[in-house]
């Protein structure tokens, strides 16, 4: 373990609301599920900026490919609710996302997280049995140095990088963490 996941792990522990979300994750059973990107990645750099933002979206994925209709999803996403009212849940199957970027369908979780657009965001955290377990395909050296730069997936093509230049446009996340480095295609 890394001494980046030490710190990750202490951090997500130390977040009593964090916590509550991930045990209601837990409490679905769904197959190789795990709550990820904006949630854990804004966590961490306001910890690191020392401020609190708010919690604008819980990004929850899990692999299935015998149903990858959007009606499960929703059905998912209502069971949270039922367990843990008032949150911004959002699920998504990632045996289906491969489509949103024409990308060859996904083998897991790991390999949907593997093609989010940035590095900081390509992270997730679950709780299997009381113990938390970290997923980052690039490690967390970018989110905890603060660096922005996309996957090397975004990194193929200019329509790809394309994607990700506009999302780092819209997302302004150096307004809100100050000292983020966002960088173009390497």
């Amino acid at each position: 373990m890394s001494n980046y996941e030490d710190q990750l792990i202490d951090i997500i522990k130390n977040d009593s609301s964090i916590m509550s979300i991930l045990e209601a994750v837990e409490e679905l059973n769904l197959s190789d599920a795990w709550v990820s990107a904006g949630l854990i990645r804004n966590k961490v750099w306001d910890v690191l900026h020392n401020i609190n933002t708010p919690i604008n979206d819980i990004d929850v994925i899990y692999f299935d490919s015998t149903d990858t209709s959007w009606d499960i999803e929703k059905s998912f996403e209502q069971k949270l609710e039922a367990l843990l009212p008032n949150q911004p849940w959002s699920v998504k199957n990632q045996a289906r996302m491969h489509m949103k970027n024409s990308f060859a369908p996904y083998t897991s979780s790991y390999d949907g997280v593997a093609h989010f657009t940035e590095i900081p965001t390509a992270i997730a955290v679950r709780l299997q049995k009381s113990e938390l377990e970290v997923m980052a395909p690039y490690g967390l050296e970018d989110l905890f140095n603060k660096i922005v730069r996309p996957t090397p997936y975004f990194q193929k093509g200019s329509e790809l990088q394309a994607i990700y230049i506009k999302r780092m446009q819209e997302k302004e996340w150096d307004k809100t963490w100050k000292d983020l480095s966002i960088r173009t295609i390497v």
